[in-house]
Formats: C-alpha cells, structure tokens, sequence
C-alpha cells in the first residue's frame, strides 16, 4: 500500500520452488538475529545465481550470514526480555520497526503521495475517506428540494417534507444558489409569525448566502467544513458548480452511512 512491491519468501519453502518468485535485479533481505541460521546461508547461492542483490539484517555484524551477502545492516540488539536472554523479543520488535523505517524512507524517497496511497487501498474507513468524493455521496437531479425565492412556503411544503432532506434549496432561474431553508429555519420562523409564517415568501425566511461545496471535494473534507463552527454544525451542504449553480445536495447522514 505504501508504494512498494515486496513478497515474503520462506527459507524452506524457497528451496522447493517458491524460489522461482526471485527475478534478476530483485533485492532479497535476510532477517537473522544471529547471522549463522543453516536455512538462510543455505538460500544465499541459489538467490545469488538467480541474478538478485543480498542484504543481511543481522545483530551480529561478524556472522557467516553478513559475509555472505553482499551488504549487511546491523541491528545492535543487547538482550532479549526473556530472562534467560534466549527467546526473540527484543530484537523481533528491532527488526519489525526496522521494517517500517525503511517502508517510510521508501514512500519519501518515492515522493509517495495521498492519492497514490488512497488507489491501493480503497476498501475500510481509512480508504473510503481518502477516495470518496462529494459527488460520490451528494443527492442529485429529481431528489434535491428546489424553491424560488417568491414561493409561499405553503406551496413548497410538499417539497420541504418530500424529500427527505431537511431542508430547501432556494434557487433563481439559472438554478444559482441564493439561500437555504432548513427544519431550524421552519421552527425560527413559526416563533416569530406563528400560522401566518404559511403565507410567508421564502425569500423572507431563508437564511442568504448558505455554506456550500463543490462536488470535487473529498467527503471526509465536507464532514469537517459541516463540523468547522461548533457552535453552529449544519447537517446538509448544497453542491454547487463553478458558476454556482446547484448540481445536488449533500447529507452528513447519508456521509456517516457510507461508513467514512
């Protein structure tokens, strides 16, 4: 996933076909803490004919395994935790952050990046955030609830309640966004004009100039612009285009259920 082909190759295995893995140019690593394992020094030959480069990782730097490879990394290991200083404890976890350091030093050296890492690794929670885009999630076409700014809001509630969102789109003739109004906005405006609020024009109780996003947008992104105010989270976010034009609506419902 971090940009850098590698295979596991069994020592015993190896010796009966799973050698044929091995290619000219390859790189081949020996992990060994004492440098003097028979099953290594017996594979050394057979990956060195197959055209490969060797390279021991041992804790001792005088061993027959680091000789005969042809370059050798020493991991300085002064005892395991068993207390008879015989079981692999210690130097296990040397060898596996060993492992991770190079893999890091390989993605920089690579010049790795995010997108590159989010292809091939598209499934979990940490893949979806990285690949998932808003228009992957967004409501789009006949499911985006639409008002001019001269409805009644008597006239839209049909589309209000419809469709499920929570709120309206406030839209002019080219569909460019003026402004929203939400379930907060409808409890607001009932405070404030009580049953005559149904005769009111959305223009009068829309909130102007909502947050929105563009389509483009990672949908991990949205959920943070949603979250950004603490004081004020919004639940949904209009989809606009360059030139403001709705092209859908987003929910952090339908973002929380996508698993991200």
């Amino acid at each position: 996933s971090s940009g850098t082909k590698a295979l596991y190759l069994s020592p015993l295995n190896a010796l009966h076909g799973d050698v044929g893995m091995v290619a000219k140019g390859d790189s081949v690593l020996f992990f060994s803490k004492s440098g003097e394992s028979d099953e290594l020094l017996h594979l050394c030959p057979i990956v060195r004919n197959k055209g490969a480069f060797l390279i021991a990782v041992i804790s001792n730097s005088d061993s027959r395994l680091a000789k005969a490879c042809d370059f050798s990394i020493e991991l300085p290991v002064a005892r395991e935790l068993c207390p008879f200083n015989i079981v692999p404890t210690t130097s296990t976890l040397v060898q596996l952050m060993f492992g991770d350091l190079m893999s890091m030093v390989l993605m920089r050296s690579k010049r790795f990046t995010v997108d590159e890492f989010a292809q091939n690794h598209p499934a979990g929670r940490l893949g979806k955030r990285l690949t998932f885009l808003v228009k992957d999630l967004m409501i789009s076409g006949e499911g985006v609830p639409f008002a001019s700014p001269n409805d009644l809001l008597i006239n839209v509630l049909s589309e209000f309640s419809g469709k499920k969102c929570g709120c309206l789109l406030i839209i002019d003739e080219e569909r460019r966004l003026i402004g929203i109004f939400t379930d907060g906005d409808l409890r607001r405006s009932l405070q404030k004009y009580g049953a005559m609020v149904l005769h009111k024009a959305m223009h009068e109780l829309m909130t102007l100039n909502p947050r929105h996003i563009d389509e483009k947008v990672l949908a991990f992104d949205a959920v943070k612009y949603m979250e950004a105010d603490q004081k004020q989270p919004i639940t949904v976010l209009p989809v606009v285009d360059s030139e403001k034009k709705v092209v859908g609506i987003i929910k952090m419902h339908d973002i929380v259920q996508s698993g991200i």
